[in-house]
């Protein structure tokens, strides 16, 4: 459960987000909105790289002004672009990286490493320099980075923006099966048709919520 509560943001004197209040519990979310709408401001805020202006946004409870760390160890992010997001020289390297704050024993996180590379279909590739890939596998591979720590929750920016169609379906499929509450942040609504809820966003505010049968169509309106 993510709460939002009389969440305002501010960059210096615009106003990105607006009194925005609001509860996340569904397993699968989407967020629309166009451009400079605020939707990549209101990703920021689930997991404490962002901090409110004023009200509070909780995690489980945990206030993300106090307890950023031990969010951010629940709440996994994937951004637009996973050469933000890749640091590592190869693609095992990067997938063991986020073990590291763990403190799991050497054994357990060459295993949890294989079953990542494994379950992402990365094995083939993990001796590969990970700055080598295609977009489609760094993308896969930023996911895998993410999804190796099991979150509860994974917060996702326009991660298929960058893909052709047919990596950017390989990676919805993917994040489909993810047992983990999914926020997704996406101008691509088709990925959204099976989503339990969609948010739409505009001009700081949360305009529409409900179900994608609902709110889709109504934001394709606004935009003929």
């Amino acid at each position: 459960m993510i709460e939002l509560d009389h969440v305002s943001v501010r960059f210096q004197d615009r106003i990105v987000l607006d009194d925005i209040s609001v509860s996340l519990s569904e397993h699968r979310i989407g967020v629309i909105g166009d451009n400079g709408s605020g939707k990549s401001t209101f990703a920021r805020l689930l997991n404490g790289l962002l901090v409110p202006d004023n009200g509070f946004v909780k995690v489980q409870d945990l206030d993300t002004r106090t307890d950023g760390k031990e969010i951010r160890s629940r709440v996994g992010f994937l951004f637009q672009n996973p050469n933000n997001q890749i640091v590592m020289p190869t693609v095992s390297e990067e997938v063991e990286l986020g073990l590291k704050p763990l403190k799991l024993a050497a054994v357990d996180r060459a295993r949890r490493v294989e079953e990542t590379l494994k379950r992402f279909s990365l094995t083939h590739l993990a001796d590969r320099s990970a700055h080598l890939l295609s977009g489609g596998e760094k993308q896969l591979l930023a996911l895998a980075g993410v999804m190796v720590t099991e979150p509860d929750i994974l917060v996702c920016d326009e991660p298929t923006t960058l893909l052709d169609r047919r990596n950017a379906t390989h990676v919805m499929r993917l994040i489909a099966d993810l047992p983990c509450q999914v926020i997704f942040i996406t101008h691509h609504v088709e990925h959204l048709d099976d989503f339990d809820r969609v948010l739409v966003i505009a001009n700081g505010k949360i305009t529409n919520d409900g179900s994608p049968t609902n709110t889709i169509p109504q934001y394709l309106e606004t935009l003929t």
